[in-house]
């Protein structure tokens, strides 16, 4: 899925690729995809596009006030082409769920693969309309998001940090990927209770957490849409690499496994070499 970092990329390239172009016509693969009904689609056609936008991890493109605003969920991405293929898309017939064709014979699809279609577009006279938007926490990057601020949000909250990280409600753009890097930068186990953390501790995981994602953002900058998802991978200390060694310690990169999805750590630099119980391996090797 991609994060903060990567959806900051994609805005990053599409303000550059569409400034001074208009929307011709969008196409829909997928009439599910589309979460709006009013506007429709083509209340778009002909529209200059102005700004593009990031909130959290949605991609928010303006055109003439009105906006079309996209998620692209778990296996969504968006696929750029300088030159898009004059036919139009049949529904149900490839895995592009949205196309965007522009003034100057570009575009870009929207493409999701799996057979759990959760990617989502709205087109809407404002932002905060769509619900998910509406939702969201502070912005991990705003310049205004202090440590003072992060603090307060941590105060009370009897829920490990792991999950705190990955809630959209509590925080705006951080994922499954970059919660393990930060806490793995932050020498933090992943279960620990947000209340149980000191001073100390809560400006460690913001210090980790906003350099980590600038870190990010900066190695994502200017590569187009398509290397985005090997550069992410590429930069990864722990996510993703269970088994390896650890890049600080060299202990072994450990794995805790759930229904639909998984989390890596280090045991000597996140838990005081104590490994996490995981249960579904457990039962695997026994």
């Amino acid at each position: 899925m991609p994060e903060l970092p990567e959806v900051q990329a994609l805005v990053d390239f599409l303000g550059e690729r569409t400034s001074g172009l208009a929307v011709v016509r969008l196409e829909l693969g997928s009439i599910s995809v589309l979460k709006t009904y009013q506007p429709a689609p083509t209340a778009l056609d002909g529209m200059p596009i102005g700004t593009v936008a990031r909130h959290g991890k949605f991609i928010d493109i303006e055109a003439q006030g009105l906006h079309l605003v996209f998620h692209l969920a778990r296996a969504g991405w968006l696929r750029w082409s300088d030159a898009l293929p004059a036919t139009m898309i049949r529904p149900g017939k490839s895995p592009i769920a949205l196309r965007c064709r522009l003034s100057d014979g570009s575009g870009f699809d929207l493409t999701e693969a799996g057979t759990r279609k959760r990617l989502a577009a709205y087109i809407v006279s404002n932002p905060m309309e769509v619900p998910g938007i509406a939702r969201l926490g502070p912005d991990p990057m705003a310049e205004d998001f202090t440590a003072t601020d992060f603090a307060a949000l941590l105060a009370g909250r009897r829920t490990q940090v792991k999950g705190l990280l990955k809630d959209q409600g509590f925080l705006a753009g951080v994922g499954n990927a970059y919660s393990d890097e930060v806490l793995h930068v932050a020498r933090l186990s992943p279960f620990a209770l947000a209340s149980s953390l000191d001073v100390a501790e809560v400006q460690r995981l913001y210090a980790a957490l906003r350099g980590t994602l600038a870190g990010a953002v900066r190695a994502a900058s200017g590569k187009p849409a398509k290397e985005l998802k090997d550069a992410k991978r590429a930069g990864m200390r722990v996510h993703g690499r269970t088994g390896e060694a650890c890049p600080l310690c060299g202990d072994v990169v450990r794995e805790v496994s759930f229904a639909d999805s998984s989390l890596q750590y280090c045991a000597t630099c996140q838990t005081a070499g104590k490994p996490l119980a995981d249960r579904r391996m457990s039962r695997l090797l026994k």
